[in-house]
């Protein structure tokens, strides 16, 4: 998936860019009562997600929980850069966007305080000082692109369904954004399941409370934009996956996989080389495309089926994977736009500022199951029919495929970006408003 001795995998998801730089990143010690330590690995089970999304138009995929009693359905854009997952809150809101659904509602009894451990590990974020131990616990992420969630930790149940078809239901901690920067109007999502290895991250929670081994993967269909999302090591294959070491941490992708600009530069030469042969013709870069590189053929194109015979698999090795090879088919980075134009989905990672690093988005991971290994510090793949969900015995979740949920996925390597929040704003304190239960 990248030059391993200059990148780390990242994984999943997405468009926020470098999205949150959480740094508190080391194991939190609970304590000898913790359930961290109470752990029973022998009766962890998988968290099974239904993925739905796509990498252009839109660029978002993401899941569909249900949070709260009673529980209501939120969609969550899909993040492994994030260390936090938040929501979009009426607390009240003051900045939020209309999203597919009602903001979460959070009540007095759900605030998390200052001197919980979980508050504790963001203050890494530079968060809001804690003058009193009783005081809610107030949070300000700034993302790349320079967009921002304000709000407040607050813990309330998740029911998630596991592999086996049946539902389970635990207190988790997350944001209740009622402040958000630099979003649209509009939204596709209620919020950010932020699966990054951190104490604050879902992952972690769940982890500490002997739910799951501490293993995400996921598979993505490109053609049909579905796939699937697991947290936990039941649906890891026993055999055919090829191993990389993991570096310290891995960072969210984006739509789009980001070569550097001398890998960036040695591409298009030779594709141009091997195109100037061809009945395709090289279009200008329009004022604000984002696709700079596109092709026009003699008629418009379809499917990525009917321009696959003018390009050639992309193939990448591994420095420190025991000769790992990744290799990415045309439809890995490859775009038919709404006019009928093919156009190159590897972008020149110099001009966002990635340096010596190459980024796997979700356009090349398509067709592979991936899955990060954060126990055994490693990163696996194997090509995979993301078509359907994984064929458990009895697991009760029917055709989820048709069901409108989904997540947005992406894949960086690279290392740590640092995003460091600078809380500006004015806080809400949401023990102010009427208790609702």
């Amino acid at each position: 998936m990248g030059l391993w001795g200059l990148l780390v995998l990242v994984g999943i998801l997405h468009v926020h860019g470098c999205l949150a730089a959480l740094k508190g990143g080391g194991n939190l010690d609970l304590g000898p009562n913790s359930q961290r330590n109470q752990r029973t690995l022998s009766s962890t089970t998988t968290l099974l997600f239904p993925l739905v999304g796509d990498v252009h138009p839109t660029g978002v995929y993401y899941v569909s929980i249900d949070i709260g009693n009673p529980p209501k359905p939120y969609f969550l854009h899909v993040d492994t850069g994030s260390d936090l997952t938040w929501l979009q809150c009426d607390a009240p809101c003051r900045s939020c966007s209309k999203g597919p659904h009602p903001f979460y509602r959070p009540t007095k009894n759900k605030l998390v305080s200052c001197k919980d451990p979980l508050c504790i590990s963001l203050k890494s974020l530079r968060s809001y000082p804690c003058d009193d131990p009783t005081q809610q616990c107030d949070y300000e992420i700034e993302y790349a692109d320079h967009g921002s969630s304000l709000g407040v930790l607050v813990r309330d149940s998740f029911h998630i369904r596991i592999t086996n078809g049946s539902l389970i239901h635990r207190h988790l901690a997350f944001g209740c954004g009622y402040d958000q920067q630099g979003s649209q109007a509009t939204s596709t999502t209620d919020g950010i399941l932020g699966l990054r290895n951190s104490d604050s991250g879902i992952v972690s929670q769940f982890w500490n409370q002997g739910v799951i081994r501490n293993v995400i993967g996921h598979c993505i269909d490109g053609q049909l934009g579905r796939g699937y999302l697991f947290l936990g090591d039941d649906l890891v294959p026993s055999s055919g996956m090829t191993w990389v070491p993991m570096t310290q941490s891995y960072l969210s992708g984006t739509s789009f996989t980001y070569f550097t600009s001398l890998a960036y530069q040695a591409l298009i030469s030779r594709l141009r080389k091997d195109l100037a042969k061809t009945s395709l013709k090289e279009l200008p870069i329009g004022p604000h495309s984002t696709l700079p590189l596109c092709w026009r053929g003699t008629k418009a194109f379809k499917s990525l089926s009917e321009i696959k015979g003018y390009f050639k698999p992309l193939v990448m090795n591994f420095k420190n994977g025991k000769r790992a090879r990744f290799e990415i088919s045309p439809e890995g980075f490859l775009i038919i736009t709404s006019q009928g134009n093919v156009c190159l989905g590897i972008l020149n990672g110099s001009e966002v500022g990635l340096l010596d690093h190459i980024l796997i988005g979700d356009i090349s991971l398509h067709g592979y199951l991936v899955v990060y290994d954060n126990e055994n510090h490693q990163i696996g793949w194997v090509p995979q029919n993301c078509n359907r969900l994984p064929k458990l015995e009895g697991n009760g979740f029917g055709d989820l495929f048709s069901r409108p949920y989904a997540s947005d996925m992406g894949i960086f390597s690279g290392d740590q970006l640092q995003c460091p929040a600078t809380p500006t704003r004015e806080r809400s304190n949401t023990s102010r408003r009427k208790s609702e239960g």
